[in-house]
């Protein structure tokens, strides 16, 4: 599993003009991507370094101050665009492997105590935020 997750001060995600996920204040913005290999082990994985990597103000974790995570499903995050102008998505689990995956990551933030808010799998999705700082990381496991 890969996930590009940004330090923000807010984010929404939008899908048809209606907003389906949203969180304010400190917190972090999460593009969740499942790869062909990826397990429910992994995403409980992916879930703790998210809940306790300590990226917020002040080098705080969000389990240290409660902060909420938006997470969005992201298949292109496992993209190849190293050979020719187009882009493949070999890498990326279809559909059936990958959404119960990124749900297992949200089930196990919530269980862990997180607010966590999310996109809508498979959607075309409006992704609103305020990256703060600018910080972003590239989270693997």
């Amino acid at each position: 599993m890969r996930a590009v997750v940004q330090r923000v001060n807010g984010a929404s995600v939008v899908v048809a003009g209606e907003t389906v996920g949203e969180i304010t204040g400190e917190g972090l913005c999460v593009l969740v991507g499942v790869t062909h290999d990826d397990t429910a082990a992994k995403a409980a994985q992916l879930a703790r370094k998210l809940w306790s990597v300590r990226i917020l103000e002040g080098e705080k974790s969000c389990s240290d101050v409660a902060a909420p995570l938006l997470v969005i499903s992201q298949f292109t995050l496992y993209g190849d665009a190293r050979k020719g102008r187009r882009p493949t998505w070999n890498a990326a689990a279809p559909g059936p492997v990958a959404e119960p995956l990124v749900d297992e990551v949200v089930a196990q933030l919530r269980q862990l105590g997180a607010e966590v808010a999310t996109g809508r799998f498979g959607e075309q999705m409006k992704v609103s935020l305020t990256n703060d700082g600018p910080f972003t990381v590239l989270l693997e496991v």
